[in-house]
């Protein structure tokens, strides 16, 4: 098997617009929440604003010429998609109507707009730190928080995210797409804008 032509895989499967999908399903499976009519708004929602919308206008940006890949975008061609990201959690956060009812995942949600707002900024001294660390790694840290918040049996679970970290971080080395610095600062952005708000929920 070769690992090299599997590292860019990874890119893909964690893209940061499929992170918030990734962290909301794996708390209706966590928390037993079950598929109700809560937890199917909650996720026809979350596809609706942080999936369709941005992917509609992605391609939108692409077919203009403003964006040329889903993965590499330069420092310019991410300005806008991070900003959009942010306005899309916010409004996700302020009018979803019930997510305040569910701790985890508001909390979960405000990081990821820290985490946006931080990239954002970021862009404007020329850093382009790196999405995808970000995003993975916030996943991480919710896991682990819901592991401590819901006290279930995930060990495991923990593990293999942590694999996955590694691999998505390969992944855009071996992808050209980052330095290891941009790495290491979206890593502690993504962990960070979690750790954060940890003390409010659990």
């Amino acid at each position: 098997m070769d690992l090299k032509k599997i590292l860019p895989s990874f890119s893909y499967i964690f893209h940061p617009i499929f992170v918030t999908f990734y962290g909301v399903l794996l708390y209706i499976w966590l928390s037993c929440l079950g598929l109700n009519s809560l937890s199917l708004v909650l996720l026809i929602q979350v596809v609706i604003l942080t999936m369709l919308l941005p992917l509609s206008i992605y391609y939108l940006l692409k077919a203009t010429g403003y964006i040329n890949s889903f993965t590499e975008a330069t420092i310019h061609e991410r300005k806008i998609p991070i900003l959009l990201q942010a306005l899309f959690l916010f409004l996700l956060i302020k009018f979803s109507g019930f997510i305040e009812d569910l701790p985890a995942i508001y909390f979960f949600l405000i990081g990821g707009l820290i985490a946006s707002i931080i990239a954002f900024v970021l862009t404007f001294i020329n850093f382009k730190v790196s999405l995808h660390m970000i995003g993975v790694s916030s996943l991480l840290a919710f896991i682990i928080s819901l592991y401590v918040y819901l006290n279930v049996p995930i060990i495991p679970l923990i593990a293999l995210m942590i694999l996955f970290v590694g691999s998505v971080a390969s992944s855009r080395l071996y992808m050209k797409s980052h330095n290891y610095l941009e790495l290491f600062a979206g890593s502690m952005i993504g962990l960070l804008s979690q750790l954060f708000l940890w003390q409010f929920y659990l």
